[in-house]
């Protein structure tokens, strides 16, 4: 360990018997162990989206009995969080909730695309109350989806930052579980321990997921966790190789995922080791130390790793790479329809939108004949054009102050001597945010619950240094 290092990452030897040290300890335990279960509990059981009601109410239990024994952690967020942060989650469970207050006959009736509910209304004899979502329960079911989130992120606000890292390396085991289910997965083309089996695909590895896209991403985010969070200490001697091992398996799960999204994002972490390297020894230079043997095999280290982790996929998987460059190659894609007629609902449903949750609801009145299918639509898979027809322009804006902020807090971590772990949470709030063109990743709860541990790690470690709050001391 170096002097330098962080504090968090140094041994504090302190009397462990004195009363405010072992409560300040078994505070920082239980916090763990906290944020541990609901991530726990989201990944494995929050990955199958709306449909698997009783799944994700064990998640939502999980987190709600978390945060009952952490009440004063959940206030103390809202009072010492960046007021900007909790704005935009305040305005998060606020949107959805206004949908489903109930509005006199006069207002709703007003709102656009409210003809076939008038029409309803009319046939059972006459308008009532009713909300500006024509599905409420579907819009409840959204807000109810925030629990496990938030709970994770306010239990998580005050934990040392030491346990946080610790919780991303436990998020990296989860990412190489994921890669060990998918494999009778994928030996068995989807036979064998598939969770969802509602939508086979022989030979693909989905995890604890439904959607491979998502599988892909988790992995992605897994990945980036990985490469650049710091080593715990009692595994520091043994970094290099057990990172690179940890590393090509996880390149193996997103290759086994044909996920095309995860593989282009997959650039992304691996891009940023290399960049870390070559910034550490342009640095080294400026300072005038001397190029030694050391310093060279750090800088292109990564870069052989890189070509060491591809070539081994090469050779132990070339089908797989074959059926993945297959996919791109491909120029025909349902989305365009999807999207095609999803643009039409969004314009039928303009300025307000439908109400959270109801895409599925909506979109079967307004898909056209000629891009209709055998199977149903369900998504919208364009996360952003399913936002602007559920919640309209109070929808989009929330986005954009979303992504203001994510923007805003990843140029801030430029100065934060932790950037780079800031900087593994935004590559994971980045991807999620380039994958939801194409797919809806925040639409399961066990990828709404990795964003918010990743939006945790980015906002603690890229706080400039000097701003971060004094943490605990711990032995």
């Amino acid at each position: 360990m170096t002097a330098n290092a962080p504090k968090y990452l140094h041994p504090q030897h302190t009397d462990t018997s004195a009363p405010l040290v072992g409560g300040m300890f078994r505070g920082a335990q239980s916090t763990f162990w906290a944020i541990l279960a609901v991530l726990v509990f989201a990944i494995a059981f929050g990955g199958g989206g709306s449909k698997y009601g009783i799944a994700n109410l064990i998640v939502q239990l999980a987190a709600l009995i978390a945060l009952s024994f952490h009440r004063k952690a959940f206030w103390q967020f809202w009072t010492t969080a960046p007021w900007a942060l909790r704005l935009l989650i305040g305005l998060s469970v606020l949107l959805p909730l206004l949908f489903v207050v109930p509005l006199p006959p006069s207002v709703w009736a007003a709102l656009p695309g409210r003809e076939l509910m008038v029409q309803s209304y009319d046939l059972l004899g006459g308008q009532e109350w009713a909300s500006a979502s024509v599905d409420p329960f579907r819009t409840m079911l959204a807000v109810s989806a925030l629990i496990a989130p938030l709970a994770l992120l306010t239990i998580g606000w005050n934990a040392p930052r030491d346990r946080l890292i610790l919780v991303g390396w436990v998020a990296v085991g989860l990412g190489l579980a994921n890669f060990l289910i998918g494999i009778p997965q994928v030996l068995s083309n989807s036979e064998t321990g598939v969770f969802y089996p509602e939508n086979p695909m022989p030979g693909v590895l989905f995890g604890s997921f439904a959607n491979r896209n998502s599988t892909g991403l988790f992995l992605v985010g897994a990945l980036a966790l990985a490469a650049l969070l710091p080593m715990p200490q009692r595994l520091a001697r043994a970094d290099l190789p057990m990172r690179v091992a940890v590393c090509l398996f996880l390149v193996v799960a997103i290759v086994l995922t044909r996920s095309r999204t995860a593989l282009v994002l997959a650039v992304i972490p691996m891009g940023l080791v290399v960049l870390r390297m070559i910034l550490f020894q342009r640095a080294a230079r400026r300072a005038g130390h001397v190029r030694s043997n050391r310093s060279t095999w750090i800088t292109i280290a990564p870069i052989a790793v890189l070509i060491a982790i591809f070539g081994a996929v090469l050779i132990a998987a070339p089908g797989r790479i074959g059926d993945v460059a297959e996919r791109f190659e491909r120029t025909e894609d349902a989305r365009s329809y999807i999207w095609e007629d999803a643009a039409y609902s969004a314009d039928r449903y303009w300025p307000v939108g439908s109400g959270m949750g109801t895409f599925d609801d909506v979109f079967q009145v307004d898909e056209s004949l000629e891009n209709m299918t055998l199977r149903r639509a369900g998504r919208a898979h364009n996360d952003y054009l399913e936002v602007a027809i559920e919640a309209g322009v109070p929808g989009l804006l929330l986005i954009a102050g979303w992504l203001v902020l994510l923007i805003s807090l990843s140029w801030r971590a430029r100065n934060s001597h932790d950037r780079w772990i800031a900087w593994s949470g935004a590559t994971v709030l980045f991807a999620i945010a380039l994958q939801s063109v194409t797919d809806y990743p925040l639409r399961n709860m066990a990828i709404l619950t990795f964003a918010s541990f990743a939006l945790l790690i980015l906002v603690r470690f890229g706080a400039p240094n000097g701003h971060e709050r004094p943490q605990e001391v711990l032995p």
